[in-house]
């Protein structure tokens, strides 16, 4: 099993022999039962990878990652309204309900790598959308992890089906 170790406290993530600044939600971190829609915070615990998403035209890569991967498209949404039966999983835009676009004007979501949190099933109101991302000029994030674009680069290679986040 790979790591992907992020310490909360101190804003930082270690992967191998990689130690470099991270951001996480502007509501700092909270234990994954207490995670609330729109509190901002990132919940703590061990999140499997469950693939990466490339924004096409906006990223290349030398490598490409052996976990599961794919362009985005437009019209990639992802349900992030408690009321959906689709919450906290991906939707075509437009949609009839609330919906995050994956295509955003900002760079944050040129690479998606989208973490096993409140999925088996997803409990409506206790978050969606915990992706780790590229930050955009290193602010707090709505509840994800984000790093640099430079570092985002050197990591999206090595990740594998094995991979996990683990958020302390």
């Amino acid at each position: 099993m790979n790591i992907i170790a992020v310490d909360t406290k101190a804003r930082r993530l270690r992967f191998g022999d990689i130690d470099i600044p991270c951001a996480i939600g502007k509501g700092g971190s909270c234990p994954a039962d207490a995670k609330r829609e729109g509190d901002g915070c990132t919940p703590l615990g061990t999140w499997p990878i469950r693939g990466v998403m490339l924004r096409p035209g906006r990223i290349s890569l030398d490598q490409y990652p052996t976990a599961p991967w794919r362009w985005t498209r437009e019209g990639d949404g992802w349900s992030d309204d408690i009321a959906d039966r689709n919450y906290n999983r991906p939707v075509h835009l437009p949609y009839n309900l609330s919906a995050e676009t994956l295509q955003r004007e900002d760079r944050a979501y040129d690479v998606i790598v989208v973490l096993g949190d409140n999925e088996s099933p997803p409990i409506p109101g206790a978050g969606s959308a915990i992706f780790f991302h590229i930050w955009v000029e290193g602010r707090p994030t709505e509840g994800c992890v984000a790093i640099a674009p430079e570092d985002m680069r050197r990591i999206v290679p090595m990740l594998t089906s094995n991979t996990v986040m683990q958020v302390f």
